[in-house]
């Protein structure tokens, strides 16, 4: 039989929670300056592509979308706030810092025709295909 060392000294559920509040869990979700990557959904179908980013909170004037050699590049700036607060968080995750997210584009897009619109907190991307990549339906072909 083998024992096991008791750490929570009585108190799980306190010691759980320090634990919580104390820990740095990394998600894989964050960046180099280890703040929070958006979310994105990506899908496609006959017509195009869509691009979606979750981005509660900010504007549309605070987004960047660039495409350099197939390669789109959707980012955010944070300016730089000095924010005093008179309230003692125990945890705080509301982290709205600058982002950057690189797509490179499938031959098939049509990097000409890229949309973009931002509606309650979502940044939509619509990329269309082009006319030679988009699936042509069936046709009948005459024998003569």
């Amino acid at each position: 039989m083998t024992l096991l060392k008791r750490a929570n000294y009585g108190y799980p559920a306190f010691s759980n929670l320090l634990e919580d509040i104390f820990s740095t869990v990394n998600t894989g979700n964050t960046n180099k300056d280890n703040s929070t990557l958006p979310s994105v959904n990506i899908a496609e179908n006959d017509d195009g592509f869509k691009i979606e980013f979750a981005t509660p909170g900010l504007s549309k004037e605070k987004f960047k979308i660039n495409l350099d050699n197939n390669v789109l590049t959707v980012g955010s700036e944070k300016e730089d706030e000095k924010e005093e607060s008179k309230e003692n968080f125990t945890r705080r995750e509301f982290n709205y810092s600058s982002f950057q997210r690189s797509f490179t584009l499938p031959d098939s897009a049509n990097g000409e025709e890229i949309s973009a619109e931002y509606n309650n907190g979502i940044l939509q991307i619509e990329i269309p295909k082009r006319e030679e990549a988009k699936v042509k339906p069936m046709r009948e072909i005459e024998i003569q």
